[in-house]
Parts: C-alpha cells; structure tokens; sequence
C-alpha cells in the first residue's frame, strides 16, 4: 500500500524548498529523460502525420482536434526537425500532469510525503505517453487538469471553480473526443452527491459556455467537412475491436498502473466509503463512470490514463494517515515497499518504453515482446533515399509528371519530411486529411508508389512493375519491410483523376 507519509515536517509550499519546489523539481528530471532519451531512434510512424499536419494548421484535422498539431507546429518553429525537440511539448504536458498530481494530494490534504507518492505513481504513464509527439499525451493533461480544478472546487466551495473545469474541458475537446466520457462522470458525480447544489449556480452555466465557445471552432470545421471526424472514429473504433485492440480492458488496467494498483484502489475505496471524505464523493464517481462507458462501449485499456493521477493523490493522502495509525517499524516497512514499489515501476517503464535499447541487443528483443510500436520508428529516412533512387532510374520524360502515391501516413509524412533534400515532391495519399489536399495540378502521369497492394494498382492502372523493397540499416522487421515492402512504379490511370480520387478516400 503506497502511502509514504515522511515523519519530517510538512514545510510550507513556497521557496526552493517547498513542497511546490519539489514536484516541480521531480516533473523536471522526466522532462530530462525524455531529452536525453528521446533522440535515439527516429520519428514514429504516427508523429510523421502530426508533423505533416502542423505544417497545414487548421481548425480540424480527421484524426484529431487542433491542439497536437498546434503545438507540433510550435515545436518546428522553436527546434526545427530536432526529434527530441518535436517531442518536447508532449513531455511537457506529461510532466505538468505529474505536478498536478502531487498538487491534488495536497489539496486533498496530504503533507509532502503523500504528494511526492502520488508524483511519483504519476511517472510511469507520463513517461510512456510523453515518449511521442501525440494526442495522448496533451488528451491525458487536459483530463487531469480537469480533475485538479474539480478537487479545487469541492476544497473550496467556490462555484467559480467551474470557469476552470469548462475552460480545461473544452481544450481537452480540441485535443481528443475522449472528453464527453470525463464529462459524464462529472454529471453523474454532480447528480448524485451533494454537489447537486451546483446545478442552479450561474458559475456552473458559464463554465459550460465556456466549454462550448472554446470547441467552438473545431465544431464548425466539422459542420463544414461532413463530420468527417465521426466516420474516421466508427471506422478506428471498428478495426481496434476487429483485431482485439479493446480485448482486456479490465486486466489492462491493472497494466497500465502497474505496482501502483493498490494505490488507486485505496483512492477509490477512500471516495466511496470515507466518511471523513464525504464532500469528495465526486471524485468516484469521475473514476467509475468512464470505466463503465469505455467498458460497455469496448474502449481501449489507455483511455482511463487520466483518472488515475486523482486516485493516486487520493490514496496517498488516506495512505498517510493509516501509517500514522500503526507503530513505527510496520510503518517503516510499508514504507520501504512502497517506495520501492513505486521507483520500480519507474525504472521498468524507462526500460521497456523509452527508445533506449540498442537495436539487436537481448534487452532489444524483450522491449519488442512488450511494445510493437517502437519498431515503427526505424526505416523512414532510408525509404525516402530509395524512393529518391527510383525517381532517378525513371527516364527523363517521365520526372517531369511524377508524384509519389502513399498508402499510409507515416510513409507520406516522411517523403514530406526528408524528401526535400533529394529534390521530391511532397506525396499524395488518400488516407486522413491527406485526401483533402488532392492530387495536385497538373494531374501525374507517373506515379511512384508506397504501401499499397498490387492487386489494387493492377485494377486501376495500366502498368505497375516492382522498382524497389522497403530497408533499413538496423534490420528492424516493422510494418513498411513486413506488410508491404514493394516500391512500385506506376502508369496509365484507367479512370479520370477526379474520378479515381473520389473513390480513393480512406482512413488509418
């Protein structure tokens, strides 16, 4: 049980050694592991397509909201391409979200033992999610945020809490479309707590305005493009059950919390059934709710991420005083667990989340037996050299109307990304929000083509023939040398472009 109330004196949470200091202090050196580890390999697949999307900002995007891309865009003007620099603002997120935690422990009236415990069982999440410029890292800092301005809301009783609690929730719509689900465990929490009195607050009402008027824009980019966001979220949705991405929900929390487990337990537990926390029955209910929606609705194990830093805070603070309670050598043992409990988990999730293994190496072959996804951050870089060595081989009279056809995003991301320097054009695809930026004008004669099926270009083009594979220096088997590693050249479109780009359109 994780509750590690130090005996020292709670110091006031102000100068270098407060308690503030502290978990500023702790938020800063995850910031300095992802700097220092977050170089090694490459872009991964999904932040090509955010970096792509940053270049083109909007008020929408058919992956996902504004934010990720706004502060991609941020992280090329201020670190160029810099890879540990385009990451910068998604650990960032996280590590504010680590602070926030410690912060709710000691509004929960934890002393700095409990919020340097609640900080710390907020590391192994944050390190993993802030590992990649995605939505997920800036969606799980807006859903604590959130939680924070609740917990200041029911410490202080000041309704006016709530401008907070709408400001924080309508940029969490702008990050991801996971929000709605933390805004039903809000209601639910309301409705059956003795916060109902809030229902008839004005403060309540604005706060939701609020919310609305910051969603506002991404709500009228989706009124303007046909709710294309509602089609790509079905079909996601649809192709994570199909390939059981959503099996294990429950057993996947207790992977996603790791040794932390007992922790949020007693937080949970604490909410519920507390008298002493009678006033903070809410926090529960923000838990249970969304458990049950993602549940029923066969949601992904990682979409609960940002209800756990409450819980966590929660349990540190009832942890602390339960070791009050008991004689000093069982206290110093629960301690010692608990702590060791908690750095452990910090030190597996470095080791098997963070691209830091050398590539072949045993360690190497363990990380990829627990995440897949970081064999898909090798191999861009030498896909865009061939590419560039196929546009060379073709003859002249075909260089002049060629474009480069993409299959997926990260394969279009990177010839956007490195294809300047060997004098391409940026690619075309028909996935995402690629789509919408066509083809280009004229239309192309000779295509090369990426990461799609033979079959498919046999039925829609004249002539395909194999010009290259897929490689990377490493070796590493991922996606671009496994699934479809032939480079094909292409001609004689069978149809119209207009017409074949109409029906061209898919989502990934």
């Amino acid at each position: 049980m994780a509750l590690i109330a130090s005996n020292a004196s709670n110091r006031a949470a102000g100068g270098w050694s407060g308690d503030l200091a502290i978990l500023i202090y702790i938020a800063f050196a995850t910031i300095a592991i992802h700097v220092l580890a977050g170089g090694k390999y490459g872009f991964h697949r999904d932040e090509l397509a955010t970096l792509d999307d940053a270049r083109h900002l909007a008020w929408g995007y058919v992956a996902y909201p504004p934010i990720t891309p706004f502060f991609g865009r941020l992280s090329l003007t201020l670190f160029g391409t810099s890879l540990a620099g385009f990451r910068f603002f998604a650990a960032l997120a996280n590590a504010i979200a680590v602070v926030l935690a410690g912060l709710m422990a000691r509004d929960l009236g934890g002393r700095r033992g409990a919020q340097v415990v609640a900080a710390l069982a907020t590391i192994p999440f944050c390190l993993a999610a802030g590992s990649l410029m995605q939505y997920v890292s800036f969606d799980y800092f807006f859903w604590v945020l959130t939680d924070y301005f609740v917990v200041r809301l029911l410490k202080s009783d000041d309704p006016r809490w709530w401008l907070a609690i709408g400001s924080a929730i309508g940029l969490g719509m702008m990050s991801k479309y996971s929000m709605p689900f933390l805004v039903a465990g809000l209601l639910v929490g309301v409705l059956l707590t003795d916060c109902r009195r809030y229902l008839v607050s004005k403060w309540l009402w604005y706060g939701f305005a609020i919310s609305i008027l910051i969603f506002l824009p991404n709500l009228l980019w989706q009124v303007r493009h046909d709710f294309v966001s509602i089609q790509f979220l079905r079909y996601i949705h649809a192709r994570d059950i199909r390939i059981g991405r959503t099996q294990n929900f429950l057993p996947g929390q207790l992977q996603l919390t790791l040794l932390g487990v007992p922790l949020w337990i007693t937080g949970l537990f604490a909410c519920f059934f507390s008298r002493t926390w009678k006033g903070f029955r809410v926090v529960g209910w923000v838990y249970l709710t969304p458990l049950l929606l993602f549940l029923i609705l066969k949601g992904r194990a990682y979409y609960m991420a940002g209800t756990y830093p409450l819980l966590y805070a929660a349990g540190s603070v009832w942890g602390e005083k339960w070791l009050l309670s008991l004689r000093h050598g069982r206290a110093t043992t629960v301690r010692v667990l608990a702590w060791t409990a908690l750095l452990v988990d910090i030190v597996v999730v470095i080791a098997l989340a963070l691209p830091i293994a050398p590539v072949g190496s045993k360690w190497w072959k363990i990380v990829l037996k627990t995440d897949y996804d970081l064999r898909e951050e090798f191999g861009w870089p030498e896909l865009v050299e061939t590419i560039a060595k196929v546009r060379d081989s073709l003859p002249a009279q075909d260089r002049g109307q060629f474009r480069i056809l993409a299959g997926n995003y990260g394969e279009a991301g990177a010839v956007d990304l490195y294809g300047s320097r060997f004098g391409l054009p940026v690619a075309i695809s028909g996935v995402n929000s690629y789509w919408a930026r066509g083809y280009g004008n004229p239309a192309p004669q000779t295509l090369i083509v990426v990461g799609l099926p033979l079959g498919f270009l046999q039925d829609h083009f004249d002539s395909c023939r194999v010009a290259a594979r897929t490689w990377n220096r490493y070796g590493v088997l991922n996606e671009e040398t496994l699934d479809h590693p032939d480079i094909f050249v292409c001609s004689g479109l069978r149809e119209s472009w207009p017409i074949f780009w109409r029906s061209f359109r898919y989502y990934g």
